[in-house]
């Protein structure tokens, strides 16, 4: 038993509260209750239904008022207090009971994930706690076509995954709005398009390093990604079950009792009946 975190990661932009609400609203319609506290001081605006809101512990606004800080280093702050404070984040999270399944909404600053020890902190606190967290980190789907974008996001999620040290779901978002096809012919090639359309493209001093780079992602298989399409359920639900083995969600729930075998044969005409 326990209580289950996916961490919706990524930089500015992708998604990530757009993935929250695709992922509350899809709970709803199977019967499944999903809950979602975004943890981005710099939010303006969600859709989906927040159970909890950082905002409401640290607002990114007061503390650019009150220290003088821009926004980069305002959020720095935020997030650090945060973890400095981790008794109110703790606080939030033990209104769920068990079997509970909870989304965070994390900030895209690509600092919190590369180098600074915050967002590794967070995870370290949760898994502490007894929660079972993976980290799902989204790319927008025009980052695939664009294979500077691309290399740049499969690095970043490379560095996410070494940072934070938890089961792993990379995401392609927005794919209704692209071509699915090409995306696909994309993923399928690997690293391979990629090295090919930086050949291409790159000035030739750079060429070397792109090679390099791309080759490392393709022969090590290290980052994969998986395709959500927000208009097709069959998408939703087949991304949400493998965040579900990930974390082996459902995996400690008790066994069901067989139904008694004539009950059976009441409710299916025919099944598992002989005549003699």
């Amino acid at each position: 038993m326990g209580k289950f975190i996916q961490l919706v990661i990524g930089p500015a932009g992708v998604g990530k509260s757009t993935y929250c609400k695709t992922m509350q609203e899809h709970g709803r319609t199977t019967k499944r209750t999903i809950h979602v506290g975004n943890l981005d001081p710099a939010c303006e605006v969600f859709d989906y239904e927040a159970t909890f809101d950082v905002r409401d512990f640290v607002n990114l606004d007061s503390v650019m008022e009150e220290y003088s800080l821009g926004p980069n280093g305002g959020l720095v702050y935020c997030m650090e207090h945060l973890i400095r404070n981790y008794e109110w984040l703790q606080e939030q999270l033990d209104m769920f009971g068990e079997e509970d399944y909870i989304l965070l909404d994390c900030p895209g600053q690509i600092e919190l994930y590369s180098h600074l020890p915050i967002m590794k902190n967070l995870a370290k606190l949760l898994t502490t706690w007894g929660y079972r967290v993976a980290s799902v980190y989204l790319l927008d789907a025009l980052f695939v076509f664009d294979p500077p974008k691309f290399l740049s996001g499969c690095m970043l999620s490379l560095s996410c995954m070494l940072q934070l040290e938890l089961p792993h779901m990379n995401v392609i978002t927005k794919c209704d709005l692209a071509d699915k096809s090409q995306i696909e012919m994309v993923l399928d090639a690997e690293g391979s398009w990629m090295i090919n359309q930086l050949d291409k493209n790159s000035p030739e001093k750079l060429k070397n390093l792109s090679r390099a780079i791309g080759s490392v992602l393709d022969d090590y298989m290290i980052v994969n990604f998986a395709m959500l399409d927000n208009n097709d359920e069959e998408s939703i639900e087949d991304l949400l079950a493998k965040c579900d083995y990930i974390m082996q969600y459902g995996e400690d729930a008790e066994p069901r009792e067989p139904q008694d075998h004539e009950n059976e044969n009441e409710n299916e005409e025919g099944y598992g009946g002989f005549e003699g």
